[in-house]
């Protein structure tokens, strides 16, 4: 692999002359879509073929495909997905019932992405729901406490996995109780590291075995007072990889989100040398990109191994009844409002 540690956004629904001119030279790792890349099955399909020949390989293809209010295949050309916090709430009736329809749902999910050539899913969000924090988690969340996330989490993973879908667990060490959004802003948590440990953090240690993993731009004010996680060496080394024992494949959140500072070159440079494996940058924008260039380095080491076990699950996809599937899920949904 001679692939760049990064993933890059594109702007439309197309892969222009420029873009595919800079993705063939930077070669990243991987390419992430959203919604405004995305019309039909069949303009997905071709897009995704685009990005993977423009760098000579078959790179790993992104979406953040969580349902509710984050997805970016839709109806009417995809399945209607409800949010975590529907799962949640079976999960509080009927434990059993609600990770089967969270397992069958994920599978469907990666049932309907390898249709269009995406192979990676930034799920599941392992996040807790804490009342009175930014509304940035809220509904997206599987729980307020670590129980129902482990397990629904676990569904989730398995779920996308059986499909040859790799899952990006999401945002490492946790953003529940994150004060502000970091799209917008740098969130800080306040509360004591023994407390995280006990809570936010035990999602992640629970599903440690995960191929991948986001980071969190949040400040955790008792463990590192001035550094987000993304860019801090004690979160990033102390944190995720002794304490809660994640040793897959560690990204950064997107660069381009305002909670973090600095040229991009300094943002993706800062994240490496805090240990992340490697830099996500969503928006397109070409500046931006060429800055992320210009700190990501090639795999290699630790890093090359993680990504190549990333890519391994996409090699193995279990039997699967899509429209018994679908039907089955309906079916546990209907339980929600029983």
């Amino acid at each position: 692999m001679t692939a760049r540690a990064m993933i890059y956004g594109l702007g439309g629904t197309e892969l222009s002359k420029d873009e595919h001119d800079f993705f063939r030279d930077a070669d990243p790792w991987g390419f992430i879509v959203f919604a405004r890349n995305i019309d039909t099955p069949k303009q997905l399909a071709r897009l995704t073929m685009s990005l993977r020949d423009c760098v000579g390989r078959d790179a790993p293809i992104l979406v953040d495909q969580e349902g509710g209010r984050v997805r970016r295949l839709r109806p009417p050309n995809w399945r209607e997905m409800v949010a975590a916090e529907v799962y949640a709430n079976l999960f509080r009736r009927e434990p059993e019932a609600a990770i089967e329809a969270v397992w069958l749902n994920h599978r469907l999910m990666a049932e309907e992405m390898r249709a269009v050539g995406i192979d990676v899913d930034c799920v599941p969000c392992l996040d807790l729901r804490i009342p009175g924090a930014d509304a940035i988690i809220g509904d997206r969340a599987f729980g307020e406490t670590p129980e129902p996330i482990i397990h629904l989490g676990r569904a989730a993973i398995e779920g996308v996995q059986a499909g040859g879908v790799a899952p990006i667990i999401k945002h490492i060490p946790g953003h529940g109780r994150a004060d502000a959004d970091s799209h917008l802003e740098l969130p800080v948590v306040e509360e004591e590291h023994e407390l995280l440990s006990e809570t936010d953090f035990a999602p992640f240690k629970a599903l440690n075995d995960a191929v991948m993993a986001m980071t969190a731009h949040i400040v955790y004010r008792d463990i590192d007072p001035e550094r987000p996680a993304t860019t801090s060496d004690v979160l990033v080394n102390q944190v995720i990889r002794e304490e809660i024992g994640f040793d897959g494949l560690l990204m950064t959140d997107d660069l381009s989100m305002k909670a973090l500072t600095g040229t991009f070159r300094e943002r993706g440079e800062a994240s490496i040398e805090a240990g992340c494996d490697l830099l996500l940058h969503c928006n397109g924008d070409p500046g931006e990109m060429r800055g992320v260039a210009e700190a990501a380095p090639e795999f290699a080491g630790k890093a090359l191994e993680r990504a190549q076990a990333a890519e391994a699950v996409r090699e193995e996809i279990e039997s699967f009844d899509a429209r018994e599937g679908e039907s089955r899920l309906n079916s546990l949904l209907e339980l929600v409002s029983a």
